[in-house]
């Protein structure tokens, strides 16, 4: 297993590792990543300065991804956007590399990083507290993600 930037030819394998996903959870639904307008073409999403997405390749397959990009109105705050890995991936440890390279990318032009993500999420949860996540009572901002009940905050 590799990790790499996106490219254009990923988009459709990045879009099936995230409803995969998303259905494992229950989370084919409204208000979730499952009905954002960008989700097959995250290679043209993620070409301004501050944003970047990654993918993790075995075999020429994606099995894994996590984004940085923007919110606005928080100019110095990023967010950790569409981490997600096939099932037989986790608990290899590729997550945990990912994510490094993520947020070593993130400290290059925020202060600090922050995610939404569901509470039935269990071993996603941990992975992020593991990783120095504080969780927060409340998001940052409305988003389109308004069934995320679950927001974390890192300092970088």
């Amino acid at each position: 297993m590799f990790i790499r930037e996106i490219e254009e030819r990923d988009n459709k394998q990045v879009e099936s590792l995230i409803r995969t996903c998303l259905i494992e959870f229950g989370a084919n639904k409204p208000g979730t990543a499952w009905t954002d307008p960008h989700l097959g073409d995250f290679y043209n999403l993620y070409q301004n300065e501050g944003s970047k997405y990654w993918v993790v390749e075995e075999n020429a397959k994606i099995v894994a991804g996590c984004g940085i990009g923007p919110i606005e109105g928080f100019p110095n705050i990023c967010e950790l956007q569409k981490m997600y890995a096939l099932k037989e991936t986790r608990g290899t440890g590729i997550s945990s590399e990912l994510l490094h390279v993520v947020l070593e990318f993130a400290k290059k032009h925020y202060e600090q990083c922050y995610l939404e993500t569901l509470s039935k999420m269990v071993a996603a949860n941990k992975f992020y507290a593991k990783n120095g996540f504080t969780a927060l009572e409340k998001p940052l901002n409305e988003s389109e993600h308004f069934a995320c009940d679950t927001w974390y905050l890192k300092t970088l």
